[in-house]
């Protein structure tokens, strides 16, 4: 996985961005138990140690105990905190543990009902009463009591936890549905095993058994857990996989599970064939090997599209992009499954890109037109196909009295103080959903008045949702700047670059700390910041001083550069080595057997993290340029070709 491989470069001092950190500052207003949550420190209005009541002291112990599930102790806490102001909250994390047990399990047996009935009538229409329904139907769908399940799921508004979803479709089967009907909408919510859960790994076999699924879609369900190492739930969910030994051997060593299947195949159906030679491609794609493309040649000659993993049917087109096999990548992408076809605009840019090749410009044209609106990576270079410039659209001015107006708005008062409790995950919920159905001029006013408290993470997030009105200034702001551009001057590093690595990293929160130990604005390790003092001269460096907004611009600009230097001036591959250290880059460009197009280098990295990384960071610099320089750059010309080169060792961390 790749938070593990991160972990391991990140021991030898590179400078990365943990996934966590994104996933909290671009979280919607309610991630849930089962996705990645970390809080990070705010950079502005903090409450240091001494600032802090007693009460608000408890009640950030009342927070960890919940985080827990300790209902004796969150009983004993709350009971304290009789006329704190967020009382909500010390509602909820008083019953939440009522309802999980210590491993996050919802108990069937709890005995909180009127309690959360209560609570749910209290503060209805607030961020934290939909959390609650949330967790309540975790419990009611255990329970398996489908008409308060129902009654409940019509009032849940975010609609986004996995498990929930499950449940729903449990229900519409007890209640005599057409099974054949749940069995379409399953497969567009079952997508990633991570997220299924207990009501996920019961809906699959209760369907097979209704008869709204086939026993080879249940295993093929299973087999996409299998694939990320989820063993049992792979058996609970499809059963025995006639394959599994083959997919073992994949995630072990694809190259040698290829030749050895090559010998056996002709023992397998045609459908285990198939995707056996799905299963391979993939681990073989992300090792970067040629021979991926070759299996998934074999696999769709026999088909069964339908049966590979969501993971294994995107591996497949990027196995085309590597291989230059254009006939490969439009057959892949016209294979996947529509929920996961539709949720990443890459392969509507590569699916136009594989018409083009195939000579069909009219549709292709076509294909670009349906992203050419939206600002990110494959929009961008989708307007640069349809002969457009990635300029900024036209500034949308706000009025002081609509700023003014944000000034009140209880969600942003509540957020503001959680902040300055360095809670910042419940800070982002309520900030959120306050953003919730708001027009595009008010999103331009509450960001406006969120850079003015210096909350550049909100602003980044709350300008980020403007539909048709604009305005980049607030969407890719430029905090620091007499502080970052002498920096960038003196080393004559790109200030647009820079900016696009930072809006990436931390969002601007100064005191941003990573899983691994990166801090700062530009995220720096610690063992790569005392290399980095060291080369340019910085003798009296210790660690403590990468909070410094100062001192961590300059060692993480410096490093920036250097790695730049390291990769030939790239900065697709010097962006990758920012994220996931220099060797890794040049162990990719090292697996090239033709000079290969940035756009495709990038979005063939073998890690998740970083292949995102890398689009966003490059897709973020264009603007940058436009907002900082004025200019409308290429992104495709600064993505540029990478060509094959052996790698060579450097001391760089």
């Amino acid at each position: 996985m790749v938070k593990k491989k991160l972990l391991v470069s990140a021991k030898k001092g590179k400078a990365i961005a943990g996934a966590f950190l994104l996933g909290i500052l671009l979280a919607s207003p309610m991630a849930h138990a089962d996705k990645t949550k970390k809080s990070g420190s705010n950079n502005i209005s903090k409450v240091m140690a001494n600032d802090l009541t007693d009460s608000d002291r408890i009640f950030i112990d009342l927070r960890e105990a919940a985080k827990k599930n300790d209902v004796a102790k969150t009983q004993q806490l709350a009971a304290s905190l009789t006329n704190y102001p967020y009382d909500d909250y010390v509602a909820y994390f008083r019953i939440k543990p009522q309802l999980f047990d210590s491993a996050g399990g919802a108990r069937a047996d709890s005995s909180a009902d009127s309690q959360v009935n209560a609570f749910l009538t209290q503060y209805q229409g607030s961020a934290l009463a939909d959390r609650m329904r949330n967790d309540w139907l975790l419990v009611l769908g255990k329970r398996k009591d489908w008409a308060n399940f129902d009654a409940q799921y019509a009032k849940f508004v975010l609609d986004d936890d996995t498990q929930v979803k499950c449940y729903a479709l449990q229900s519409r089967l007890a209640q005599g549905e057409n099974p054949a009907k749940v069995g379409l909408d399953v497969r567009a919510v079952l997508i990633d095993p991570r997220y299924f859960g207990q009501a996920c790994q019961e809906l699959v076999p209760a369907l097979v058994g209704f008869g709204g699924m086939s026993a080879s879609e249940a295993k093929a369900i299973g087999r996409a857990a299998n694939e990320m190492g989820f063993d049992t739930m792979s058996r609970r969910l499809g059963g025995d996989d006639p394959i599994a030994d083959i997919v073992k051997a994949a995630k072990t060593d694809p190259a040698k599970a290829y030749k050895d299947f090559a010998q056996v195949a002709s023992r397998y159906s045609k459908e285990n064939q198939a995707v056996a030679w799905g299963v391979i491609g993939q681990f073989l794609g992300k090792k970067l090997d040629s021979n991926a493309a070759d299996a998934y040649r074999m696999q769709q000659e026999l088909g069964y599209n339908e049966l590979l993993s969501a993971e294994t049917q995107e591996w497949k087109v990027r196995a085309g992009l590597r291989a230059k096999d254009w006939s490969l990548v439009k057959s892949a992408i016209e294979g996947m499954n529509p929920a996961v076809r539709n949720r990443d605009p890459a392969w509507v840019y590569w699916y136009a890109r594989a018409l083009k090749a195939d000579g069909q410009d009219a549709k292709a044209r076509e294909n670009y037109e349906l992203i050419s609106d939206q600002f990110n990576f494959y929009g961008q270079l989708a307007r640069e196909e349809l002969g457009r410039p990635n300029h900024a659209p036209p500034r949308t001015k706000v009025s002081e009295p609509e700023i003014e107006a944000m000034t009140n708005r209880k969600g942003f008062i509540r957020a503001e103080r959680l902040y300055a409790m360095n809670l910042r995950f419940e800070g982002n919920r309520e900030w959120n959903w306050e953003l919730r159905n708001m027009s595009d001029k008010q999103l331009l006013a509450a960001a406006e008045y969120a850079k003015r408290i210096n909350l550049y993470d909100r602003v980044v997030n709350t300008a980020d949702r403007t539909k048709q009105e604009h305005d980049f200034s607030l969407r890719y702001p430029t905090p620091y700047r007499d502080e970052l551009s002498p920096i960038a001057r003196q080393i004559d590093l790109n200030l647009a670059w820079a900016y696009g690595l930072i809006r990436q990293e931390s969002r601007f929160i100064m005191n941003a700390a990573s899983s691994v130990g990166a801090s700062g604005l530009m995220q720096v390790m610690p063992n790569t910041a005392k290399y980095v003092a060291k080369k340019i001269g910085m003798t009296s460096y210790t660690n403590d001083q990468l909070s410094n907004t100062n001192t961590n611009l300059t060692l993480g600009s410096n490093y920036l550069n250097m790695v730049l230097m390291d990769l030939d001036g790239s900065w697709v591959l010097a962006s990758a080595a920012y994220n996931a250290g220099p060797g890794r880059s040049k162990q990719w460009r090292e697996k090239l057997t033709t000079p290969t197009e940035g756009a495709i280098f990038a979005e063939t990295i073998p890690f998740n993290e970083t292949r995102t990384y890398v689009k966003n960071v490059l897709a973020n610099s264009t603007y940058y340029t436009t907002v900082i320089q004025g200019q409308t750059p290429s992104l495709k010309q600064r993505l540029g070709v990478i060509s094959p080169k052996a790698a060579n060792s450097s001391d760089l961390p």
